[in-house]
């Protein structure tokens, strides 16, 4: 696997993100013409199909949102102990999860500076890695 850096450390699945997205989408402007131009008698059917459709792009939302929220924790906690034990003090309460996130990537030479920096001077998640010089790999990210 090539290294980490800021320009390739998203992770995007195409088929996922692109094509379902695209297929659910086009799932849910379809259901609403049709129920729009629908017959009294094929009012209900109509209605069936635009309800599936949103319930299939709420599923595809909250299946990415869910494990992410999961994972954003075991990061945080990771993290935390990480800083303790370069520091023994736990990450400043102000830090944001957002910002946790970002800190991962962090090697250790950088990670405690730039936990401070993110405290003091207020950096957002993009900030903090446009700061990163080395990269630390995180290739199990959700």
């Amino acid at each position: 696997m090539k290294p980490q850096n800021y320009q390739n450390h998203k992770r995007y699945v195409y088929l996922y993100h692109g094509v379902t997205l695209l297929a659910i989408l086009a799932l849910c402007i379809g259901s609403l013409v049709n129920l729009s131009s629908s017959s009294h008698e094929n009012l209900y059917s109509a209605s069936l199909l635009v309800l599936v459709s949103f319930i299939q792009l709420s599923l595809f939302c909250y299946a990415r949102i869910f494990p992410l929220r999961a994972q954003d924790r075991a990061i945080r906690a990771e993290e935390n102990l990480r800083h303790f034990a370069m520091t023994g003090q736990v990450l400043d309460k102000e830090l944001t999860i957002k910002q946790i996130v970002a800190l991962r990537f962090a090697s250790d030479e950088e990670f405690v500076r730039l936990a401070r920096r993110a405290v003091d001077e207020a950096l957002n998640s993009d900030e903090i890695k446009k700061e990163i010089k080395n990269w630390k790999m995180d290739a199990a990210r959700v």
